[in-house]
């Protein structure tokens, strides 16, 4: 499987292309904006598109939603949960930072351990909940890879002071769905660089037995 990072919009959000150059297809994970830049990226990867897949519903991740969908015309995923603030700038949190932002209804709504299958592409689905009410990472299992949007990051973890935040649910989604995974899985995080769950188990301070909320 191909993995291709683009870094987009102002908030510098990691849009990840997956698909299998071979078969052709794949997917577009989180496009969160710079709708032009992420068509060309396809095109020059040679792929059409099967889908679009949400880590989760805040503003910076849905931006170029609308227009990826409409010029592909491929159905959108996300986690169940999560369909409100595709609809409600208040609940995406664009309308506190002055630029309401929409995007069309979920055409798939996902739960916790399903398996999905899109094209070449084979997730397992990851209910992680704390940053949003509803947020989920994607787990290939065979490549060793997990894409888990705002939830963890290299060093840190996602915020919890937005609408449906929570840190203490936030922390029992990381320990119960991510830190029980092999220490060689890859996590593809919302922002910033690349990590392991081995990397995050030892250095991450807010995964330390010492941190309490």
């Amino acid at each position: 499987m191909k993995l291709q990072t683009l870094i987009v919009g102002p908030y510098e959000v990691n849009c990840y292309l997956y698909y299998h150059e071979q078969q052709g297809d794949g997917v577009i994970i989180d496009p969160g904006a710079d709708y032009e830049r992420i068509v060309q990226a396809v095109s020059a990867a040679g792929i059409a598109p099967s889908a679009i897949l949400l880590t989760h519903g805040h503003g910076d991740h849905i931006a170029a939603v609308e227009a990826v969908k409409g010029h592909f015309e491929i159905p959108l995923y996300i986690g169940a949960g999560e369909e409100e603030l595709l609809r409600n700038p208040s609940a995406n949190v664009s309308a506190l930072v002055g630029h309401p932002i929409v995007a069309p209804d979920p055409d798939v709504v996902l739960n916790d351990e399903q398996l999905i299958t899109v094209g070449s592409v084979a997730l397992k689905v990851l209910a992680t909940p704390g940053h949003s009410p509803g947020g989920i990472c994607y787990l290939d299992e065979r490549h060793s890879r997990l894409f888990c949007g705002d939830t963890l990051f290299w060093g840190s973890i996602g915020r919890t002071d937005l609408p449906g935040g929570s840190l203490e649910v936030l922390l029992a989604s990381i320990r119960s769905k991510i830190l029980t995974l092999p220490d060689t899985v890859v996590c593809l995080p919302g922002h910033g660089p690349k990590t392991t769950v081995g990397a995050e188990r030892v250095n991450n301070p807010f995964l330390s037995e010492d941190f309490f909320i």
